[in-house]
């Protein structure tokens, strides 16, 4: 019996090592980081150098040229951020697919401000400030948690809150935008947004989300809504349809920037609370880059003078700008001040 076993186990391994010589194995060689701007070249590469009778590589799903089994990518009309990578592999009649990611960084380093107090305001100490924009001399603010999450109309220099309505209590309220006569308003994981007469507060409608799983942060330019979900990605969405047009990652030249909140855009570019983050990043519309970091940790140790604010939870949210005086205010989630600030680049 034993002469049979071992007979078995030498056989299995013949067998084996027939089948591992003909096997194919594939794998993508590419650098571990790519630079904005910067060629990059992939290779397939056969771990056994076995012949291939030809290679295809696919970028974000469109095939690109190459030679051999490589490619040559030009990252200046990628944006920073991961790409998808695939190849597939054409050998004996079969074919074999790898896939992978290139992961470009932005080729500058953001530049560093710190800020200068230029007002301080009341603000209502109750609000969980998730949404905030200047609209014709009053702010306008979203609060969140479900229950508590409204919509309301605020006089800047006293803090006063002019009208409110209360979301429905299933929903966990987040960012806003006025765009023309219309309230854009986010909820967090409703995966749904709600439009509402900026005159009345009725509600006039409200839209699905597509791609983007959560509502976090909201604001527009002339032509499109950009939205944020939590994540690295800011999305544009069509200002009459709603529907998601495409999207950026957010990236410094060393990582990836996540939890991205509540959005203003000043002067062409997008301000970005970071959640649990004293920081306000300053991105690049067109490519994704993180252009410069509002260093805002000192007003908290402001607040904590007067007020003493909950770890993690209790932390900088709300940006808004006036821009026919050019003023930009921020705010904290239950912060009881509303800060005018002006960055000072470092």
């Amino acid at each position: 019996m034993k002469k049979y076993s071992l007979l078995i186990s030498f056989l299995t391994l013949i067998f084996l090592s027939i089948s591992c010589s003909d096997a194919y194995r594939f794998s993508i060689e590419k650098p571990v980081k790519a630079i904005l701007n910067e060629s990059v070249t992939v290779k397939l590469i056969e771990e056994n150098d076995k012949p291939i009778n030809q290679v295809k590589f696919y970028l974000n799903g469109k095939e690109i040229s190459s030679t051999g089994n490589a490619a040559l990518i030009q990252t200046d009309s990628l944006g920073v951020g991961k790409h998808a990578l695939v190849a597939l592999a054409f050998f004996n009649g079969k074919t074999k697919k790898e896939n992978s990611f290139i992961e470009v960084f932005a080729n500058s380093k953001p530049t560093i401000y710190t800020y200068k107090i230029i007002n301080t305001y009341p603000h209502d100490r109750n609000a969980y400030t998730q949404g905030l924009e200047y609209y014709n001399g009053f702010l306008y603010e979203t609060t969140g948690q479900r229950g508590q999450s409204t919509l309301r109309k605020v006089a800047i220099e006293t803090g006063e809150v002019l009208k409110k309505i209360s979301l429905n209590k299933k929903y966990f309220g987040e960012g806003m935008t006025i765009v023309d006569t219309k309230i854009i308003w986010l909820t967090w994981q409703g995966k749904k947004g709600f439009i509402y007469n900026l005159d009345t507060f009725e509600q006039e409608g409200e839209f699905a989300y597509n791609q983007s799983s959560k509502g976090w942060g909201i604001t527009h330019s002339d032509t499109k809504l950009m939205k944020s979900d939590g994540s690295n990605k800011i999305w544009f969405l069509d200002p009459v349809t709603m529907e998601e047009k495409g999207a950026i990652q957010v990236y410094t030249n060393d990582r990836s920037v996540n939890y991205l909140n509540e959005l203003e855009l000043v002067n062409g570019k997008i301000y970005a609370n970071k959640w649990q983050k004293n920081t306000i990043a300053i991105i690049n519309p067109k490519n994704g880059i993180v252009e410069g970091l509002g260093d805002l940790r000192g007003l908290e140790k402001e607040m904590a003078k007067t007020q003493k604010l909950v770890p993690d939870d209790e932390v900088l949210n709300g940006i808004a700008y006036d821009a026919e005086n050019d003023r930009l205010f921020v705010t904290g989630k239950r912060w009881s001040k509303l800060f005018e600030i002006k960055l000072i680049k470092q």
